[in-house]
């Protein structure tokens, strides 16, 4: 029976691959927004062989493979897969903390997590930063994905954060107890597969734990990014060096403090540090607020796609109490401010990037990255080229990632969304994609 056997074993070691057998695939016709500073390809082409693209040009300098699959792309904006530098994969939006937290934080690993990857990828998001969870949720999740035996976005991610304080039990914090700590606790995170450090609540640290944290992060190559939350926890986190912010947290205050803006545009142009990332994730607070006057979006079941439908009817029915969250302190106050304080940033010369806070209470995966990129532009004055360059571009270049993707150009993989329409008339065309490949692989 061996013997029988070893015939269709050499045969099949032989066979070639199914990436092997693939054919190239062309995007050709469209307007395509590459992200970088010069104007959009006009009927333009882009070939990709395997996970990465091969050529980038226009239907006049590109010679295509004589065996390409070609996709039409005419009438449509091509641009790379969107980036969303602040994600919880923990959480779906439910505006019901107590059940959340009782029926579906268990099963975020198994369940929850493999539901979120695969909606943020339908709407796509091809890459995500993951705010601070449980390892298993993270980055067990993030290796899933690149195991492909999960469909999703790549995923960035770090496990728990660093702070002082856990606010509710099970939240996803390491509490720092002395610098010793804050060293041993960010070196637990390298060892475990971290790919960048989150810390919070910084107006409680001392000078110590910080700069062994921020110390310890350096030795092993990771990025620190800090959380947003008022002026004097960024003051000394600028102080550190830490690498960017998530969040933008300085209450009901109608503007940035003039002493903090100061010393966040000094940092911003410091010629022998990397440029300073922000992620001002104004959509969050603005969404809750629109939705509070008005529920009809929820009424979508685009919204709710890919949920089994006990979980759709469970979320839908918890956004019956908007009212009760208490997510955001006086929402309404802080959505006056929001713009401003995002112009504020941008004047200060900040690399902003787009990180839309999606999960949070009545903020659904399958909207907030659009939402994020369309607030900027119709609600705080945006330019459409900015936002989303800072979806894409800005936001690689914010992970160290823009060799790899991030923009449209030969050997970057192959992140590509499109949508019938002008992206840059009508940034909100992102709700309705057409086609969205990731590394290559279509799956619209």
């Amino acid at each position: 029976m061996l013997l029988r056997c070893l015939p269709i074993a050499a045969a099949l070691l032989m066979w070639p691959s199914l990436e092997a057998l693939a054919r190239p695939l062309v995007l050709a016709g469209g307007t395509v927004i590459h992200g970088y500073s010069h104007a959009p390809l006009r009927n333009g082409v882009i070939v990709i062989e395997g996970e990465r693209i091969t050529a980038v040009g226009t239907v006049d300098s590109v010679s295509l493979p004589p065996d390409a699959e070609v996709i039409s792309t005419e009438g449509m904006t091509v641009l790379p897969g969107l980036w969303d530098l602040q994600v919880h994969l923990d959480r779906i939006g439910s505006a019901d903390e107590e059940r959340w937290r009782e029926v579906y934080l268990p099963i975020v690993p198994r369940v929850v997590g493999p539901l979120v990857a695969r909606q943020l990828l339908e709407a796509g998001v091809t890459s995500i930063r993951a705010m601070p969870t449980s390892a298993r949720a993270g980055l067990g999740l993030a290796e899933r994905v690149r195991e492909k035996r999960v469909d999703g976005p790549t995923i960035h991610a770090t496990g728990r954060a660093l702070g002082k304080l856990s606010r509710f039990p099970g939240e996803p914090v390491f509490q720092v107890t002395g610098a010793q700590s804050a060293a041993a606790q960010v070196a637990e995170l390298a060892r475990a597969g971290a790919g960048f450090i989150v810390l919070e609540q910084l107006e409680l640290w001392s000078a110590d734990e910080l700069a062994a944290a921020v110390g310890e992060a350096r030795i092993r190559a990771l990025k620190v990014f800090a959380r947003g939350e008022g002026s004097r926890s960024v003051e000394r986190a600028l102080e550190a060096g830490v690498d960017g912010f998530i969040g933008m947290d300085f209450g009901t205050e109608p503007a940035i403090p003039a002493a903090t803006l100061e010393k966040i545009a000094a940092r911003a142009r410091a010629t022998d540090k990397p440029p300073l990332s922000w992620t001002p994730a104004v959509s969050g607070v603005l969404n809750y607020e629109a939705l509070r006057r008005d529920p009809e979006p929820l009424d979508d079941p685009a919204s709710f796609a890919g949920l089994p439908p006990l979980m759709s009817m469970d979320l839908q029915a918890s956004m019956r109490y908007l009212d009760r969250v208490r997510w955001y302190d006086m929402p309404a106050l802080r959505a006056a401010g929001l713009c401003p304080k995002l112009r504020q940033l941008q004047e200060a010369g900040v690399r902003l990037v787009i990180g839309s806070d999606s999960g949070a209470p009545g903020h659904l995966h399958t909207r907030a990255a659009w939402q994020e990129v369309d607030d900027w532009v119709r609600n705080c004055g945006i330019d459409p080229m900015f936002a989303i360059q800072a979806a894409t571009r800005e936001a690689a270049a914010a992970m160290g990632l823009e060799h790899e993707s991030g923009t449209l150009s030969p050997g970057k993989y192959a992140d590509i969304i499109a949508v019938r329409g002008d992206l840059l008339r009508h940034p909100a065309l992102l709700q309705r994609l057409d086609i969205i490949i990731r590394h290559g692989r279509r799956f619209r």
